[in-house]
């Protein structure tokens, strides 16, 4: 092992990217983006590459939390719509 390189953030991310899936999908984003940056940051050399695959799981976490929140976001949008649009009609305009 290289002396010069960073410490890797794998076990934060995955944990962040775990936590997004479960108990909070706003940690969906930032366990992506801290994922991406890290494995960019393991490819220059830069950073300790023994924390690739936590890394990686954690970014695919954060990537599905992510989804699952902007579908969660979508879900909330229509029913409001389509709630406020029913109430309309059976109130008569």
């Amino acid at each position: 092992m290289r002396d010069s390189y960073a410490p890797h953030r794998g076990v934060l991310i995955l944990i962040l990217g775990i936590c997004s899936l479960v108990i909070c999908g706003f940690l969906g984003p930032v366990a992506w983006i801290m994922g991406k940056n890290d494995i960019a940051q393991i490819d220059s050399g830069r950073m300790d590459p023994e924390g690739r695959g936590m890394t990686q799981a954690g970014m695919i976490c954060g990537i599905i939390g992510t989804v699952f929140l902007i579908i969660g976001f979508l879900w909330v949008i229509a029913v409001f719509v389509f709630g406020f649009g029913a109430t309309m009609v059976s109130n008569g305009g």
